[in-house]
């Protein structure tokens, strides 16, 4: 289940990510911008209710936790990227991203890329 997630939000979920569990006013501080306190409190009540992060209580403050591993997470939201903006196509990702910035890649990158081809070669056949 994928629900889109706004700026501020994807924001939100790095640092706890980053941190693993973190109070508002930790999310706060390693936020970009000047956000306020209660803007921060509502977003992660709102991601809450999306189901993105839970809190436990700590007497009297809230520790934020995701809800999902960031591989998860990461899988989820690369399916929808693909799925709105390539057709659903790998391919069309693939030639989106080496079509841009092929110059910029290192050897290590590129002997990578030329592994993960080689394997999903070798499985589908």
């Amino acid at each position: 289940m994928h629900q889109a997630l706004s700026r501020r939000e994807r924001q939100i979920m790095d640092v706890l990510y980053r941190h693993g569990r973190a109070t508002a006013a930790e999310v706060l501080a390693a936020l970009p911008g000047s956000p306020t306190d209660s803007t921060v409190r509502t977003q992660l009540r709102i991601l809450e209710a999306k189901g993105h992060v839970v809190h436990e209580t700590h007497g009297n403050r809230y520790v934020y936790a995701p809800t999902v591993p960031r591989h998860s997470a990461r899988r989820s939201a690369l399916r929808h990227l693909v799925e709105t903006f390539f057709d659903g196509s790998r391919a069309k990702v693939v030639a989106a991203l080496l079509g841009t910035d092929v110059g910029q890649l290192t050897p290590d990158e590129l002997e990578r890329i030329e592994s993960l081809v080689r394997r999903a070669r070798e499985e589908a056949s």
